[in-house]
């Protein structure tokens, strides 16, 4: 569960742990850590719950033994995953690293077919005998190229500049990388077939990366967004990739435990790349 993200913390009982009432006994909190700021909050809550149920046990002692102050209560162990230095940079890099793939991809296409509009050059693609399908995926390709290789870019940097490691299987993200860009690519190419001009498209693209920089959970924990926002933000692609960002880069899950972002990120993809060539295939008409 705490590799799902279902829970941020759990507590570890031994199953004698109530034949331990008039002593001292162990228990284990173990925390997520790829989130710091969750992670300090639970941690500091652990140890005071633990230490207020020490001190409930030692009172109600104290009031049958006198002055006698026994040595009871909990010693609480704590151990945080995957992240134990809660190093903020271990949380905020993946991130970043999904945001500036995003923000790249999508600006680029925005502006593809808005360009040709422009130029005057539309007509003359019009007139062509390419169908509408392939003239859509002639302008994808150089910008799939281009954001594959800022993706491997960022990520070098995220590696060896910035020391984050990566704990899962490198080929797994770069393959589900190449995933996400498809997704956001698909999202540009939408906007660049609803747009008329290249100012349009510039705010439409705006309009679709604002809310995804405080909706998808890069800043704020997705938990504690209202029911309403926390809806919206289920059809952001990037809520999903940066689950799993952060769950190959600093929890080291398999495509297993990710399945379920994996299969919705991918229909989103598949869904807006549709969508975009019926719009451009209805314009060409």
């Amino acid at each position: 569960m705490l590799d799902t993200g279902k829970v941020k913390a759990g507590l570890i009982i031994p199953p004698d742990f109530s034949q331990y009432k008039n002593k001292m006994t162990n228990a284990l909190l173990k925390i997520d850590g790829s989130d710091p700021t969750t992670a300090r909050t639970a941690l500091s809550s652990g140890i005071m719950v633990a230490q207020y149920f020490s001190n409930k046990n030692t009172e109600e002692e104290l009031s049958k033994k006198g002055m006698h102050i026994p040595n009871i209560g909990i010693d609480l162990s704590t151990k945080v995953e995957y992240n134990p230095d809660l190093n903020t940079l271990i949380f905020t890099i993946p991130g970043l690293l999904g945001l500036v793939m995003q923000n790249i991809t999508i600006i680029l296409t925005a502006f593809a077919l808005v360009r040709e509009k422009e130029k005057g050059t539309m007509e003359q693609l019009i007139v062509t005998p390419i169908k509408s399908v392939e003239l859509m995926i002639g302008k994808l390709i150089p910008y799939i190229l281009i954001g594959y290789t800022d993706f491997l870019m960022v990520l070098a940097l995220s590696i060896y500049w910035f020391r984050v490691p990566v704990s899962g299987s490198i080929f797994l993200l770069l393959l589900l990388g190449f995933d996400f860009i498809i997704c956001t690519l698909a999202i540009g190419m939408l906007i660049s077939t609803a747009a008329k001009t290249q100012t349009q498209a510039m705010q439409g693209a705006f309009m679709a990366l604002l809310p995804t920089i405080i909706l998808s959970g890069f800043i704020f924990p997705r938990e504690q967004m209202p029911s309403v926002i926390r809806a919206i933000s289920d059809v952001i692609p990037l809520t999903y990739f940066l689950d799993i960002l952060r769950g190959i880069i600093i929890k080291g899950v398999n495509a297993n435990i990710l399945l379920s972002q994996i299969i919705v990120m991918t229909s989103m993809g598949f869904a807006l790349l549709l969508i975009a060539v019926l719009r451009f295939r209805k314009r060409l008409d």
